[in-house]
Protein backbone atom coordinates (compact mmCIF):
# COMPACT_ATOMS: atom_id res chain seq x y z
CA UNK A 1 0.00 0.00 0.00
CA UNK A 2 1.64 3.58 -0.83
CA UNK A 3 1.32 6.24 1.72
CA UNK A 4 -2.06 6.83 1.55
CA UNK A 5 -3.10 3.41 2.60
CA UNK A 6 -4.20 2.14 -0.87
CA UNK A 7 -2.31 -0.28 -3.24
CA UNK A 8 -1.19 0.76 -6.19
CA UNK A 9 -1.65 -1.44 -9.48
CA UNK A 10 1.38 -2.32 -11.53
CA UNK A 11 -0.04 -3.99 -14.78
CA UNK A 12 1.45 -7.35 -16.36
CA UNK A 13 2.72 -5.11 -19.39
CA UNK A 14 4.22 -2.19 -17.04
CA UNK A 15 6.62 -5.34 -15.32
CA UNK A 16 7.08 -6.48 -18.82
CA UNK A 17 7.99 -3.46 -20.36
CA UNK A 18 11.15 -3.18 -17.76
CA UNK A 19 14.64 -4.38 -18.81
CA UNK A 20 16.47 -4.59 -15.66
CA UNK A 21 15.58 -5.35 -11.80
CA UNK A 22 16.37 -1.76 -11.23
CA UNK A 23 13.89 -0.32 -13.51
CA UNK A 24 11.27 -2.52 -11.98
CA UNK A 25 12.25 -0.88 -8.73
CA UNK A 26 12.26 2.43 -10.07
CA UNK A 27 8.58 1.79 -11.87
CA UNK A 28 7.72 0.32 -7.57
CA UNK A 29 8.05 4.04 -6.60
CA UNK A 30 6.64 5.59 -10.11
CA UNK A 31 3.33 3.19 -9.84
CA UNK A 32 2.83 4.96 -6.01
CA UNK A 33 3.28 8.30 -7.41
CA UNK A 34 6.42 8.40 -4.61
CA UNK A 35 9.55 10.25 -5.11
CA UNK A 36 12.83 8.22 -4.52
CA UNK A 37 13.52 10.06 -1.12
CA UNK A 38 10.00 9.60 0.11
CA UNK A 39 10.86 5.86 -0.37
CA UNK A 40 14.17 5.51 0.95
CA UNK A 41 12.56 7.71 4.06
CA UNK A 42 11.27 4.47 4.57
CA UNK A 43 13.44 1.90 4.35
CA UNK A 44 15.65 1.42 7.34
CA UNK A 45 18.56 -0.65 7.45
CA UNK A 46 19.18 -3.87 9.87
CA UNK A 47 20.93 -1.38 12.14
CA UNK A 48 17.53 0.46 12.47
CA UNK A 49 19.70 3.56 9.95
CA UNK A 50 17.68 5.32 7.68
CA UNK A 51 18.96 4.40 3.67
CA UNK A 52 20.67 7.03 2.10
CA UNK A 53 19.16 8.64 -1.79
CA UNK A 54 23.12 6.84 -3.19
CA UNK A 55 21.60 3.58 -2.48
CA UNK A 56 18.25 4.34 -4.42
CA UNK A 57 20.35 5.33 -6.98
CA UNK A 58 22.88 2.38 -7.14
CA UNK A 59 19.38 -0.34 -6.63
CA UNK A 60 17.73 1.30 -9.88
CA UNK A 61 20.62 1.77 -11.97
CA UNK A 62 21.22 -1.94 -10.84
CA UNK A 63 24.94 -1.07 -9.77
CA UNK A 64 24.25 -2.54 -6.38
CA UNK A 65 22.18 -5.24 -5.22
CA UNK A 66 19.43 -4.78 -2.31
CA UNK A 67 18.30 -6.90 0.83
CA UNK A 68 15.18 -8.52 1.03
CA UNK A 69 14.27 -6.87 4.28
CA UNK A 70 15.02 -3.46 2.39
CA UNK A 71 13.18 -5.00 -1.07
CA UNK A 72 10.04 -5.77 1.39
CA UNK A 73 10.01 -2.16 2.57
CA UNK A 74 10.23 -0.51 -0.67
CA UNK A 75 7.15 -2.76 -2.05
CA UNK A 76 5.35 -1.22 1.09
CA UNK A 77 5.93 1.86 1.17
CA UNK A 78 4.96 1.90 -2.45
CA UNK A 79 1.57 -0.58 -2.08
CA UNK A 80 2.82 -2.96 -4.82
CA UNK A 81 4.96 -5.88 -5.62
CA UNK A 82 6.63 -4.75 -8.54
CA UNK A 83 10.14 -5.74 -8.56
CA UNK A 84 8.76 -9.38 -7.51
CA UNK A 85 6.49 -9.64 -10.01
CA UNK A 86 9.67 -8.71 -11.97
CA UNK A 87 11.41 -11.45 -11.12
CA UNK A 88 8.67 -13.70 -11.63
CA UNK A 89 8.39 -12.92 -15.13
CA UNK A 90 12.66 -12.81 -15.61
CA UNK A 91 12.08 -16.47 -14.63
CA UNK A 92 9.55 -17.15 -16.89
CA UNK A 93 6.50 -17.05 -14.79
CA UNK A 94 2.92 -16.31 -16.22
CA UNK A 95 2.06 -13.08 -14.41
CA UNK A 96 -1.47 -13.41 -15.25
CA UNK A 97 -2.17 -16.82 -13.69
CA UNK A 98 -0.46 -16.26 -10.62
CA UNK A 99 -2.74 -14.92 -7.09
CA UNK A 100 -2.07 -14.01 -3.96
CA UNK A 101 -3.02 -16.22 -1.46
CA UNK A 102 -6.17 -15.27 1.30
CA UNK A 103 -4.83 -13.80 4.46
CA UNK A 104 -6.08 -14.90 7.85
CA UNK A 105 -8.03 -11.20 8.19
CA UNK A 106 -9.74 -12.36 4.50
CA UNK A 107 -10.47 -15.60 4.99
CA UNK A 108 -12.15 -14.65 8.42
CA UNK A 109 -13.93 -11.40 6.80
CA UNK A 110 -14.96 -13.80 4.11
CA UNK A 111 -16.49 -16.00 6.28
CA UNK A 112 -18.33 -13.65 8.25
CA UNK A 113 -19.85 -12.26 5.00
CA UNK A 114 -20.90 -15.61 4.12
CA UNK A 115 -22.65 -16.34 7.74
CA UNK A 116 -24.44 -12.62 6.96
CA UNK A 117 -25.78 -13.68 3.87
CA UNK A 118 -27.08 -16.60 5.25
CA UNK A 119 -28.75 -14.88 8.40
CA UNK A 120 -30.32 -12.11 5.97
CA UNK A 121 -31.72 -15.31 3.92
CA UNK A 122 -33.17 -16.62 6.67
CA UNK A 123 -34.42 -13.10 7.74
CA UNK A 124 -36.28 -13.20 4.65
CA UNK A 125 -37.91 -16.26 4.99
CA UNK A 126 -38.86 -16.09 8.47
CA UNK A 127 -40.50 -12.10 7.83
CA UNK A 128 -42.35 -14.17 4.33
CA UNK A 129 -43.84 -16.50 7.01
CA UNK A 130 -44.82 -14.38 9.66
CA UNK A 131 -46.80 -12.18 6.80
CA UNK A 132 -48.46 -15.32 5.80
CA UNK A 133 -46.73 -15.44 2.58
CA UNK A 134 -45.07 -18.84 1.27
CA UNK A 135 -41.41 -18.88 -0.11
CA UNK A 136 -41.03 -19.61 -3.74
Amino acid sequence: MNQLGFPSDVTPQDIVREKTFGGAIGLCAKAAGLEPKQVTDAVKTSEGKDVDKSAWSRWVNDKEGIEWPKLVQVMDKCGNDAPLLWMLHARGYDLASLRKRETELERQLRLMEERLQRAEAANVVLVNALNGRVAA
